[in-house]
């Protein structure tokens, strides 16, 4: 419902025109421009924080043209009440607010047209459209942003002067006032004009269409990953943007929806946005030998029922949750998983996947993961810093459905926590939650908060223990390079064009990416991710959230994590070092690993963790760790051998199915070619087509 600022300031709005009325009554006019300021200021802040409140009031008729047109009624009545019902400032003050709204029309007209013509049928980045058609440049963003809120608050300067003539008995700053609205907005209004007509105008549909075409048919991709989803979704192709990079064959990436485009990260891949499945359906695509899809959702068809170019479901994850077994799977060509579980999950499901249609190709993803170099000496084992080993704890955050089995951070959170920073010999913990943790449940937000505070006041605690040492100036060199990395990633991400701040066909045209610059800002990235490590003590319990450090970045600092079944925990296991997962529904240890492959070489953990000795024990000496085997096997079960490597066989996989579809493709057309010449043969008179027809004729 919005932070507490915004409710707050959505109060004041809604109690200040009741006050305004009082005001208008009495009369008072002092009292009128107190409570006038007050609504002015709370819906500009309102609208400047994009309120998901000021968007609500729409819906129970309040939305933003009437407040301003009650707001002006009311100093109507306030001008009537103070005796001015005769006199010009009257009159004037009625024509005003009639033109006013007059201008509204041909205001919203305008911006809606501009809007309109300038969204692309399709959307583009690292494609090179500029030289094939002309897009001119998106007009001011003063004069398009947030549009309608500017043109209503111009009549600022009239309500402020007729105010200050209702104070003073004189009509001068009303009708200064007045002027200084009307005339503003006119001028607004004649500023949009230029952008409707001539040079600055984009191309028709038709024409941004061929000149994809075009760029398609000089560029003839290979490969395509098509993604369709929320704006929520867009970590789902993210996540396979690197692996497209490294692909042997041309990529290409094609989109249904503006707002992943406008989620997608940075990416050397050309990638298209079609929101339209008719266009979609028209694009020249015949270059293209497969197609790789993230999720299994309705929009799929539109590419579906491409008969030239083979269908594979990648996925976005690989764990126990049903979604990993859809029965939509049986609409492609192959499924592509891992590793042999994957398989094996299928076979189990029985959904209409065949054996002979999954492959097993590693997860590419997963290449960042580094595996165990063993633990650190703690600070009885003397290291002179206060290192310890790290524990992260990553727990998922509580779904849609209630079910107490999906997070533990409800039930166990608190325990696992407080048993960590209360280890003797001590560890160092690492509390980075679920982005989503708290947006369904209160009372997981309620733990989220608890459990921040339990590690912030073990790190405070901790600072003071004589114990751990502070290697400030190392630190204090790690900040420093901390705050030069971020203005140096900040420059490069604030200059140059298609970096957002143009409209989508401003961004379409300008958006090929700067290789030199793509790369510096992944070396940049990874520098960032050291310097961070080191920005603090190795002892220091840290809660983590936001993008950055990265969970795969913990991964490689941790040397044993606690989480709950997700793919976290399968792709932990990718890091060969100990973890352990709650058991949140108390299936029981048994039945647990039954019903979830990924927790077979895994330390159970009730609601209690009780069980967490077990895993610190393991980290600590990892002699006499006994899930070691066991992880090594699952880990080859779950993510598929370490050789060859997982993107080269993603890739032998891309051509291996590649040649299937050109050898589909070749003979539909020697078939087409054969029936063709029948056809002719047959329409010789007199030809005999065959010697078995001789043999019927004689």
């Amino acid at each position: 419902m919005g932070s507490a600022a915004e409710l707050a300031a959505a109060a004041f709005m809604m109690l200040g025109f009741p006050v305004l009325m009082l005001a208008a009554l009495v009369p008072s006019v002092p009292a009128f421009a107190a409570a006038a300021a007050v609504t002015y200021l709370a819906d500009h802040y309102l609208h400047r924080k994009s309120s998901y409140l000021v968007n609500r009031l729409s819906k129970v008729r309040a939305g933003l043209s009437i407040r301003f047109l009650i707001r002006q009624l009311l100093l109507i009545l306030l001008l009537a009440r103070l005796g001015f019902a005769d006199d010009l400032i009257y009159y004037g003050a009625i024509a005003c607010f009639i033109a006013f709204y007059g201008l509204q029309a041909p205001h919203g007209a305008l911006v809606t047209l501009i809007r309109n013509r300038r969204r692309m049928p399709v959307a583009t980045r690292n494609v090179d459209l500029a030289s094939r058609i002309r897009i001119p440049d998106a007009p001011p963003r003063r004069l398009l942003h947030r549009s309608a809120e500017k043109m209503l608050h111009l009549d600022l300067a009239a309500v402020a002067g007729i105010l200050v003539s209702a104070a003073l008995e004189s009509a001068v700053a009303g009708f200064v006032g007045i002027g200084v609205t009307v005339g503003v907005g006119c001028l607004y209004v004649l500023a949009l004009v230029p952008y409707v007509r001539g040079s600055k105008v984009p191309p028709n549909a038709e024409k941004v269409l061929a000149a994809v075409d075009d760029w398609l048919a000089e560029y003839r991709p290979e490969t395509v990953l098509y993604f369709s989803g929320s704006r929520d979704s867009a970590y789902q192709v993210n996540m396979w943007l690197e692996t497209m990079e490294q692909l042997d064959s041309k990529p290409l990436i094609i989109l249904r929806e503006r707002a992943i485009l406008n989620n997608l990260a940075p990416t050397t891949v050309p990638v298209i946005c079609v929101p339209g499945g008719v266009h979609l359906m028209n694009l020249d695509l015949s270059s293209v030998r497969v197609a790789l899809y993230a999720a299994n959702v309705g929009k799929n068809i539109h590419l579906l029922r491409v008969p030239t170019m083979k269908h594979v479901f990648i996925g976005h994850g690989d764990s126990d949750k049903l979604a990993s077994v859809n029965p939509y799977s049986k609409v492609y060509d192959e499924v592509w998983t891992a590793g042999r579980a994957g398989r094996d999950r299928y076979a189990i499901a029985d959904v209409g996947v065949r054996d002979d249609d999954i492959v097993e190709v590693g997860r590419p993803q997963l290449a960042p993961i580094q595996t165990w170099q063993g633990v650190p000496d703690g600070p009885r084992g003397g290291a002179a810093d206060g290192r310890c080993p790290t524990v992260l704890y990553a727990p998922t955050w509580e779904g849609w459905d209630g079910n107490p089995g999906n997070t533990s951070i409800v039930l166990a959170g608190e325990n696992i926590v407080q048993k960590l920073v209360q280890a003797d010999p001590p560890v160092r913990v690492l509390y980075k939650p679920h982005p989503f943790t708290g947006t369904v449940s209160k009372e997981a937000g309620a733990a989220h908060r608890r459990i921040t505070a339990l590690v912030e006041q073990a790190a405070t605690a901790r600072a003071t223990d004589p114990r751990f040492t502070a290697g400030t100036a190392t630190q204090a060199a790690a900040r420093a390079e901390l705050a030069r990395i971020e203005a140096r990633l900040a420059e490069l991400s604030g200059k140059g064009k298609g970096n957002g701040k143009g409209d989508e066909a401003e961004a379409t045209r300008d958006g090929l990416v700067d290789v030199a610059k793509h790369e510096e800002i992944a070396r940049l990235r990874a520098a960032w991710n050291e310097a961070y490590w080191r920005s603090f003590p190795v002892w220091e319990h840290r809660v983590i959230t936001g993008a950055e450090p990265r969970l795969y970045d913990c991964f490689n600092v941790c040397d044993a994590m606690v989480s709950d079944i997700s793919s976290v925990v399968s792709d932990f296991i990718a890091s060969g070092k100990p973890y352990a997962v709650t058991d949140s529904a108390e299936l029981g240890a048994e039945e647990f690993k039954r019903h979830n492959t990924a927790v077979r070489a895994a330390t159970i953990l009730s609601n209690s963790a009780a069980e967490l000795g077990g895993l610190l024990a393991a980290v600590r000496d990892p002699a006499a760790d006994p899930l070691a085997e066991d992880r090594k096997d699952l880990k080859q079960y779950l993510l598929g051998p370490d050789e060859p490597n997982s993107i080269d066989q993603f890739n032998t996989a891309v051509a291996n199915l590649a040649i299937k579809a050109e050898t589909r493709n070749v003979g539909q057309e020697s078939r087409a070619a054969a029936g063709t010449a029948e056809s002719e043969l047959a329409a010789v008179p007199g030809q005999r087509v065959s010697a078995a027809e001789d043999d019927v004729t004689a």
